[in-house]
């Protein structure tokens, strides 16, 4: 079975981006689609950037425990929030924290804003920033809008028929990367 990790981007009290990640939790789990892992940002406590954990000298348990959680997932679905049309600076500390850890690593995107856009105006920054490190963004999305509305705090989506059908070719589009990478590798 598949390893896929699930990326809680936002770090914010009140956040409500992770109610998605939630979902996408229970979703994999209830149809024994892969071993799942939520890497939940708010949990690390990173300092602000100031090298790859690479040249880092005396790097903290926290940072090689999710340079560890990265190298050990065959795939992620990473899920942010829009903030002012850019992800979280959370992120993008976590992201540039690692860089081989990121190489080939097939990545999903789902985006989530409380407005009616989904979040979708971030998704070409975060696109630009993985594909620099060598990361692989799959070609599907996962916008989500009015989030607060449509999922609640436990991850339990308001049209559950719906949403499920959107994560099915949401996350088949991840696993399909993923198998493709697999074979390559051999």
């Amino acid at each position: 079975m598949k390893n896929i990790s699930i990326l809680s981007a936002s770090v914010r009290n009140g956040r409500n981006s992770h109610r998605v990640a939630l979902y996408f939790k229970n979703y994999l789990e209830e149809n024994q689609l892969a071993n799942v892992k939520i890497i939940d940002l708010k949990e690390y406590n990173f300092p602000i950037f100031e090298e790859r954990l690479r040249f880092i000298s005396n790097p903290t348990e926290a940072m090689l425990s999710f340079a560890d959680e990265v190298t050990k997932s065959d795939g992620i679905i990473l899920v942010t929030p829009e903030y002012n049309g850019g992800y979280p600076a959370s992120l993008k500390n976590a992201i540039d924290l690692l860089y081989a850890e990121w190489k080939r690593k097939p990545i999903a995107i789902a985006t989530v804003s409380a407005g009616a856009f989904a979040g979708t105006q971030v998704i070409t920054s975060i696109q630009f920033s993985l594909w620099k490190i060598g990361a692989l963004t799959v070609p599907a999305m996962f916008p989500v809008a009015t989030v607060e509305k449509t999922f609640d705090e436990n991850g339990k989506p308001n049209d559950e028929e719906a949403t499920n059908k959107r994560a099915s070719s949401f996350v088949n589009e991840l696993i399909w990367w993923i198998e493709a990478k697999q074979k390559m590798d051999t």
